[in-house]
């Protein structure tokens, strides 16, 4: 059974830095990508950053430049440094991996509030 666990929300100031951790667990996490997506109040699910299989990575145009996605294989464990955060990117954050026929499967999400 998948198992996607995020970590790392909180409240911070804007200009603050997070990471976001997001541990998996029943899958061979090495070979599949993994995204992180966002929803803030009122507004739909957003995607925001993603890495492939092989280490690569994109970007929504509103994170770029502020934020970066980064793995661990030998951690089944996917990361998301925040950096500059503004009061728009107050959202729950969520860790999803699409795996084809296998299904697509979201973590519970991770609160992040930015606000002085």
């Amino acid at each position: 059974q998948v198992q996607l666990v995020e970590s790392g929300g909180g409240l911070v100031q804007p200009g603050g830095s997070l990471r976001l951790s997001c541990a998996a667990s029943g899958m061979r996490f090495s070979i599949y990508a993994m995204n992180w997506y966002r929803q803030a109040p009122g507004k739909q699910r957003e995607w925001v950053a993603q890495i492939t299989s092989s280490g690569s990575t994109n970007y929504a145009d509103s994170v770029k430049g502020r934020f970066t996605i980064s793995r661990d294989n030998n951690k089944n464990t996917v990361y998301l440094q925040m950096s500059n955060l503004k009061p728009e990117d107050t959202a729950v954050y969520y860790c999803n991996t699409p795996m084809g026929l296998l299904g697509n499967y979201w973590g519970q999400g991770t609160q992040v509030t930015v606000s002085s």
